[in-house]
């Protein structure tokens, strides 16, 4: 198996850092420190910080849509179990830490996207795709009989993913994955439930 390159680890490891102490505190240093590279190795490989924050969210949105894959449009699944199993990977994943990293893109949401217009504008492109996983399989329920005909698949998709990014922030601010339980508990029990 080849060795990883300098820019392969400064990517990876330094999405941990990032994902660790936020984008703002971790610093240039901290992240070639980590992934235990020279310090020219940054500068060679990317343009700035915020060029290394876009790749950074671009690494873990490729993980975001393997999840999406195997949940949302995974086709040999009932469709509500797909969301259910999408909300239940992602607390997991949480979880690992005790909620306490959170998720990256709320993360960078809440501390990058004022200092940042090109950040901001890859976070909207990565929850409109999160939106429109969650709106194909909301369709799919529809498809399925398990949602009304009536149901405002986009409506309820974007509600889905705004809420589930604010059960993100509470769980990671109360260490807690209450937040995203609840969260789930209200969508299945009483939004789907009384637009099935």
């Amino acid at each position: 198996m080849p060795k990883p390159s300098h820019r392969e680890k400064l990517l990876h490891v330094g999405m941990q850092v990032v994902h660790e102490r936020g984008f703002a505190g971790a610093s240039v240093r901290d992240i070639v420190q980590a992934a235990g590279v020279p310090q020219g190795s940054f500068t060679n490989h990317f343009t700035s910080k915020e060029a290394f924050g876009l790749e950074v969210i671009d690494l873990y949105f490729a993980n975001a849509l393997n999840s999406m894959r195997e949940t949302l449009r995974n086709d040999d699944l009932p469709p509500l179990q797909r969301l259910r199993l999408y909300i239940d990977n992602g607390k997991n994943r949480l979880n690992k830490d005790s909620m306490k990293n959170g998720c990256l893109f709320g993360n960078f949401t809440a501390e990058a996207s004022d200092c940042s217009e090109p950040i901001r504008l890859r976070l909207v492109e990565v929850f409109a795709e999160v939106q429109a996983a969650v709106a194909y399989c909301l369709r799919a329920a529809v498809k399925a009989g398990e949602l009304s005909p009536a149901t405002d698949c986009d409506e309820i998709a974007a509600f889905v993913v705004a809420s589930l990014q604010g059960a993100n922030l509470l769980a990671k601010a109360q260490r807690s994955p209450v937040p995203v339980e609840r969260f789930k508990e209200v969508l299945f029990g009483s939004v789907l439930k009384r637009i099935g």
